[in-house]
């Protein structure tokens, strides 16, 4: 029997899957490392712990899996989009990794898009947003010049734990487009860019497509492990573009629905020149030669969290769903918006927060448990509805993550989305993906909608109902004047916000 791993290096854990030539996930390990917040807005990471957890992880991985080292053909990796991780000439980090979800360059979004102008989304498909990339080189040439002046090189974290296993530096494209820094369309660093903005071409590392091998393990690590040196090892993806490719969504048409703390609506494209104007995020996929359009919402399923958490902390997240199912669609009345955190698409606005609109004393907790869940909905709906205006076929969305384990939120996205949604087998999200890279990259698949066809299964389908669909359609309505009704508001109750 031969094997691939999946290597998936999330915010704040790192999940390794040993996959058969089969598709059959035989074992899974994990091991978590920790945020550091040094002052509100900012996230960054040590490196060096991703490398050391993940070395422990590949050890349990083998230990529990006791098959012969020999048998594993090829390893590769999903991570965590947009973090900067900034390289001497050694190939050392400088400082800390800045991550995703860091906000503290809101001043060099504005430079951005003051040099770049309209520039910005012709070659690179995305605005200027705090949670990129190249925000984040700036701000550490303006606020830590020492740092900048050592750095030669930057990498995302995946690429810089694949550096440390292999010696081997890249990026492949479908986190390269996550940086602010590539013509997307072009698939190159964008000199303008780098010219418009005082940054050296020379920062940017050596571009690579996500199924390629990159090279072996070193022998240290090999030791380390317990795996061997000539162990293949093949670039990897952005944790959202191994999602998609985990869920199956390879073709034009086939959309993917993941509710985690935030939520994402995602859709395979072929077109490059695409145009969403900005309103959606717009990638290279970790398919060759393909594309994903993207929306989001910040908080998706940590509106349900921050909801249980302060109103329900006794009750089981599998409690609250029977409460929701208990109430018909509309909440009897109530509306819910999911701002809790702000929101990203299509309102990239990190000040906006949440509603309930039309409480009465009637309304009870299971009310409120199904606002909630309506409204996160909602909130991706506006996504759906963005790709559908720009043409695009949306007929069956795959749901996986936390709004896939419950019936009626499967039941109520199929209403919500007119669409059927359908739920896979088994899901094992971005570190399938990127198992399912390695089986592509070792030529085990012709294509790699082969490998999909062998690695992913569908189980439970959801069909909109047609009375449910209509009630929905009329308060998505309602849901989208919420935001344009309360944006003066909430710029006013600013002043009044913890900590201001």
């Amino acid at each position: 029997m031969k094997y691939v791993i999946g290597i998936d290096l999330g915010t704040s854990s790192v999940k390794t899957v040993l996959v058969s030539r089969e598709g059959e996930v035989c074992h899974e390990a994990s091991r978590e490392y920790p945020l550091i917040q040094l002052q509100s807005g900012y996230s960054e990471q040590d490196p060096e712990e991703w490398v050391r957890q993940t070395k422990l992880c590949l050890k349990d991985l083998l230990l529990r899996a006791a098959v012969p080292p020999e048998s594993i053909e090829g390893i590769s990796f999903s991570g965590q989009m947009h973090g900067l991780v900034l390289l001497d000439e050694e190939h050392r980090p400088v400082r800390h990794a800045i991550l995703w979800n860091d906000t503290r360059t809101t001043a060099q979004c504005r430079e951005i898009e003051a040099k770049l102008g309209d520039r910005l989304l012709a070659i690179a498909k995305n605005p200027a947003l705090e949670g990129f990339t190249l925000p984040k080189l700036l701000w550490v040439r303006d606020r830590e010049p020492e740092c900048f002046r050592r750095a030669v090189t930057f990498v995302l974290p995946k690429d810089y734990l694949r550096y440390r296993l292999t010696g081997q530096l890249h990026m492949d494209y479908s986190d390269a487009a996550g940086t602010l820094l590539l013509d997307v369309g072009s698939k190159r660093w964008s000199e303008t860019i780098c010219d418009s903005l005082g940054l050296p071409p020379s920062l940017c590392p050596p571009l690579i497509e996500s199924h390629a091998c990159v090279g072996h393990l070193l022998p240290g690590i090999a030791q380390e492990t317990g795996l061997l040196t000539d162990t293949r090892v093949f670039a990897g993806g952005a944790d959202n573009a191994c999602g998609a490719v985990g869920a199956g969504i390879l073709s034009p048409g086939e959309t993917l629905c993941s509710i985690g703390t935030s939520g994402v609506i995602l859709s395979c494209e072929t077109n490059r020149d695409a145009d969403y104007q900005g309103r959606l995020h717009f990638f290279n996929h970790a398919k060759p030669d393909a594309y994903y359009a993207m929306g989001v919402t910040l908080a998706a399923g940590y509106s349900l969290s921050w909801f249980k958490n302060n109103f329900a902390a006794n009750e089981s997240f599998g409690a609250l769903m029977k409460l929701a199912e208990s109430v018909p669609p509309g909440a009897n009345g109530l509306l819910f918006t999911p701002y809790v955190a702000g929101e990203r698409t299509p309102h990239a606005d990190s000040l906006i927060r949440g509603s309930f609109i039309g409480m009465d004393s009637a309304h009870t907790k299971a009310d409120f448990v199904r606002a909630v869940m309506e409204g996160i909905t909602f909130s991706l709906h506006e996504s759906v509805k963005l790709m559908r205006a720009g043409g695009k076929t949306i007929d069956t969305v795959v749901s996986i993550g936390g709004g896939a384990k419950s019936e009626v939120w499967l039941q109520m996205q199929a209403d919500i989305f007119d669409a059927a949604v359908v739920k896979l087998g088994s899901e094992q999200g971005p570190a399938m993906g990127a198992a399912m890279l390695a089986a592509y990259g070792c030529g085990w698949f012709a294509t790699m909608e082969e490998c999909a066809a062998r690695f992913i299964t569908r189980s439970n389908r959801y069909e909109p109902r047609p009375e449910a669909r209509e009630k929905y359609a009329r308060l998505f309505d309602i849901y989208q004047e919420v935001y344009g009704a309360t944006k003066s508001l909430n710029a006013r109750l600013l002043p009044f916000r913890r900590g201001r």
